[in-house]
């Protein structure tokens, strides 16, 4: 045998479905036009799969009967990429095997995942008991709910669940927390909120972004919706836009289906394919940013020109012994609010130089921001808002990377330097 018919990379030639004569059509059968749209590779020999999921990018999917379209909907196969997506299917069962619930759905972003649970199980004269603070985003879902559906809210700041009992109404439907919360990083006792809400048989929903599913799992402690951004820790890249609800049972599941096919939420299976790449090094990733996150809190605790530090890792965090108990690490998220109010704040979020200053959070590069003036500023919150939610003028919300700590360390010590008090 010589060289060029020896037996390597592959050794026949690609066929397609016409020269394999398949369905008794032939290449004499079709001309070149018809050739070009519905020829299709025609696979031989062992069947073997991808290592890494590919990216279906084909809205339909053919059937062999009619009668398959609704045996695949039953069953879960696809049969068009608004209702389901073989990319997209496959970053949420990774997400539910890290979550252990029923099932999880990705949406198209995080509020699509907040807002499809309000619209899935919330109807008018619903009364909802929230925390503060809570993402303005959802704050603004909360408030559109209210004023186009006629849902009741009642929030409430530092969070117990006596004050939670204490507001519960007759006609209380929905509890949603924030652990850690943005941006001050408060943390809630899931396993006491579940609990209360399973004797009162009202529903609850966590939204766990700041933490990830690596660091904490919120389903085995009864919570009904366990929410995240996919945007943040899960994708990790700072490159896709996304957000999943897991839920406790198969019937939740179906409900915030029944929303997505019907609005179309949908996550792209592009931004899918990043999610799966992201939670492959999630693990990693949160042990880095949270072994980061704990130095930098503790040099930003002992600095004199920062007034205080909530980070759930160090032992002043009024939470400190609950993030013990409910997470494994503690994350990146860092409130630090700085000396000499909004000018102090905005010093330091404007001067650093390997930490950047943008909105978002939960990716491989360390960010800040100012929230008083940007994420929970006036143009998502009311002042009285902002007041309410104890958003002061010199906070810092941070967003710890993978970078050296030493660097991050320093590059807050020189912008420090810069705040004239």
């Amino acid at each position: 045998m010589g060289d060029s018919e020896r037996q390597s990379i592959r050794y026949v030639p690609a066929k397609s479905n016409y020269e394999e004569a398949v369905a008794g059509l032939s290449l004499e059968d079709v001309t070149p036009t018809t050739a070009a749209v519905s020829a299709r590779l025609q696979r031989k020999g062992p069947v073997t799969d991808p290592l890494i999921m590919p990216i279906y990018h084909s809205s339909t999917y053919v059937l062999e009967k009619a009668e398959d379209c609704l045996t695949a909907t039953a069953e879960g196969a696809p049969i068009y990429s608004r209702l389901s997506n073989p990319t997209t299917e496959a970053a949420e069962a990774i997400i539910n095997s890290l979550e252990r619930g029923a099932g999880s759905i990705t949406f198209s972003s995080g509020m699509a995942a907040v807002t499809s649970v309000m619209l899935g199980f919330l109807r008018s004269g619903d009364h909802v008991i929230y925390q503060l603070p809570v993402y303005p985003g959802t704050a603004t879902a909360l408030k559109h709910m209210k004023s186009a559906f006629g849902v009741e809210l009642t929030s409430l700041k530092d969070v117990t669940v006596e004050k939670v009992e204490q507001l519960i109404k007759p006609n209380t439907k929905l509890l949603w927390f924030e652990t850690p919360c943005n941006p001050d990083a408060t943390v809630v006792d899931v396993e006491i909120l579940a609990a209360l809400a399973k004797a009162k048989n009202i529903l609850i929903a966590v939204d766990g972004t700041f933490g990830s599913p690596a660091l904490q799992h919120f389903i085995p402690y009864g919570i009904d919706f366990s929410v995240h951004s996919c945007t943040k820790y899960i994708g990790g890249h700072s490159d896709l836009i996304g957000g999943v609800v897991t839920t406790k049972t198969v019937h939740q599941w179906r409900v915030l289906k029944h929303i997505q096919g019907t609005y179309g939420n949908m996550l792209s299976p592009h931004d899918a394919s990043l999610v799966i790449r992201g939670l492959k090094t999630l693990i990693l990733r949160m042990e880095k940013i949270s072994a980061n996150a704990l130095r930098v809190a503790t040099f930003l605790e002992q600095h004199p020109k920062v007034q205080r530090v909530h980070y759930p890792g160090l032992k002043s965090h009024p939470q400190h012994e609950i993030a013990k108990k409910q997470m494994s690490a503690y994350s990146g998220m860092i409130m630090a609010e700085i000396k000499g109010g909004e000018q102090g704040g905005r010093t330091v979020a404007e001067n650093v130089r390997v930490i950047r200053l943008a909105v978002s959070l939960g990716g491989v590069e360390s960010l800040v921001e100012h929230p008083y003036s940007m994420t929970h500023g006036k143009y998502l919150l009311t002042s009285e808002e902002t007041d309410e939610s104890g958003i002061t003028p010199g906070m810092l919300r941070i967003s710890i990377g993978i970078e050296d700590a030493g660097d991050l360390i320093k590059d807050f010590d020189q912008a420090l330097e810069k705040v004239v008090l």
